[in-house]
Parts: C-alpha cells; sequence; structure tokens
C-alpha cells in the first residue's frame, strides 16, 4: 500500500512500526526506514539524539524489517534507509530509487536454537549443512517470513542447501527480530538472528548459538538516500545524516556502543572499507 506523503507515518504505524520522537523541536525533519535490528540494539537511540542536537534536523524512525524499508523508498515515502540486504539495496540502486549508498558497518548472522538442540548442528560450523541438518531432522524453525535482510539471508541460505522448506516443523512469524526470538525461545525452535539483536535480547532467552563463524553469514549494512526526484524528499538532510554515521567519531561511537556490557561490539564500523574488503576482512578474522 503506499500512503501519501503526508500521512505516511500514520500509515507506518498501522502496521506496526515504531517511531523515535525527535527530541529537538522545529526545523527540518528526516524520516528515516530502518531494519528492526537498529532499533532492537537501542544503536539509533543512542546516535539520533548527537545527530539532532548538532543539526537541528528531527529524525523520525520507522523501524520495519528490511523488504518493507525498501519498498517504503520506492514508493518515495521515506527520505533515507538504513538497511542490510545488499543484493536487494543495489537493485534499487540500479532503479534508480535510492542514491548515495555507503556502506556503513557489519556484524554477523548466527544460527540459534534450544540448549538441547535437537538437530545435533553444534558441531557443523557451515551454515548449509547446519540448516540441512534441522530439515531432516524435521527440528522446530522459526523463520521471519517477512521479506527483512534476516528472512533474505535465511533463504539463501535453505536455497544453497537445495531445500525448499515446508511442513510443521517450519513456521513463520511474520515479525521483527526480537518478537520472533521470543516465540523461537518459546517453542525451543531454531531460528536465524543478526548477533546484534541476540546479544541485546540475550538475558531474555534460553536460546544458545549452535553455528556460526561460517564467513557466508556476515551482516552487511548500509545506509543510502531516497531519488530526490521523486517528491517531497529531504535530501538534505538524508545527506546530512550519511555524513554524519560516515564521520570517525561517528564511527567510534557504533564500535564501542555496547562494547564493555556484552565483551564485543554489536556492530563493527567499515571506516571507508569497500564491500569486498570488509568480506575479506570478515574472512580473515574468521581464519584467525
Amino acid at each position: 500500500m503506499t500512503w501519501p506523503v503526508g500521512t505516511r507515518l500514520l500509515g507506518a504505524g498501522l502496521i506496526g512500526t515504531t517511531v523515535l520522537l525527535a527530541a529537538c523541536s522545529g526545523g527540518d525533519e528526516l524520516i528515516l526506514a530502518t531494519t528492526t535490528s537498529t532499533d532492537n540494539t537501542g544503536l539509533l537511540e543512542e546516535l539520533v539524539p548527537i545527530f539532532e542536537e548538532r543539526t537541528g534536523i528531527n529524525v523520525k524512525v520507522i523501524a520495519v524489517g528490511t523488504g518493507a524499508a525498501l519498498r517504503m523508498a520506492s514508493d518515495g515515502n521515506v527520505d533515507a534507509l538504513l538497511v542490510h540486504a545488499p543484493d536487494a539495496e543495489r537493485e534499487l540502486v540500479r532503479s534508480g530509487h535510492v542514491i548515495n549508498r555507503q556502506l556503513l558497518a557489519y556484524n554477523d548472522f548466527v544460527l540459534l536454537g534450544p540448549p538441547s538442540d535437537p538437530a545435533a548442528v553444534a558441531s557443523e560450523p557451515d551454515a548449509e549443512a547446519a540448516f540441512a541438518r534441522i530439515a531432516q531432522a524435521g527440528a522446530a524453525f522459526i523463520s521471519r517470513g517477512d521479506d527483512s535482510g534476516t528472512h533474505k539471508k535465511e533463504l539463501a541460505l535453505w536455497m544453497a542447501a537445495g531445500i525448499v522448506p515446508a511442513g510443521d516443523w517450519y513456521q513463520e512469524s511474520g515479525q521483527g527480530m526480537g518478537a520472533s526470538l521470543t516465540i523461537a525461545d518459546q517453542k525451543n525452535a531454531y531460528i536465524l538472528a543478526d548477533r546484534g539483536t541476540f546479544l541485546a535480547l540475550s538475558r531474555t532467552l534460553d536460546l544458545v548459538v549452535v553455528s556460526q563463524g561460517d564467513p557466508a553469514l556476515i551482516n552487511l549494512y548500509s545506509v543510502m538516500q531516497v531519488d530526490p526526484g521523486k517528491g517531497r524528499i529531504n535530501d538534505q538532510a538524508a545527506a546530512a545524516w550519511i555524513d554524519f554515521l560516515l564521520e570517525p567519531e561517528t564511527q567510534d561511537r557504533i564500535e564501542a556502543f555496547r562494547r564493555e556490557e556484552f565483551g564485543r561490539s554489536l556492530f563493527i564500523p567499515t571506516r571507508g572499507k569497500t564491500e569486498s574488503e570488509t568480506i575479506d576482512a570478515f574472512s580473515a578474522a574468521l581464519a584467525g
């Protein structure tokens, strides 16, 4: 559904999105669509007030699955994106819906499951093989099923494993990462999650990491502007937001965010590296 520009935030609220009201008054407004992981972890609660105070731009954040965020951009209902589905993002760039796409940070996806590990995947570091074991065992698996970046990655892993998931063991939540983790925890099910959200919510969950460390599980986050030609797009505010996120001081803040609490960074800034260089660095760190 496409909302008129004047009612786009109301429409977003009706589908259960999260709106962070600006801390300062007056001036410009930036409407940012983003993945639920930046909301669940609290990262934007850390960064947005600093940007608002510095620029006088009010930021309203709509936290949804990446697929929904990309559709909002293509419809011209937001000014900027912060998402994590590189292939879909590149398609949006090619189609001219977004410009100025910049790689911002990364973490990784982890396969979670109950401590009992009924599909015996804890001994399998290869993500595709781990997914195959879950299907073979018919062990409960919760999919977000919402066209989010995490859902896209999950489907890619099933495809790589040569499996079309179906049956009573495979259930779709249709919800964001935090809610889906709660459902998987209650059902003693496996689930794919971004590490940042898992760490942020881990104290409330019995789920444990059962497979990690496959280079295919890198999780890249990018920020971009919506094409100003779509109408009432605040391209200046969007450009200012991207510049702010890429500043060395902000990149330091991203790396330090909740690192002391968890003993590791929830998001690792790319600091100007290309996507290829970032993937190589991630793979090298795993090998080391």
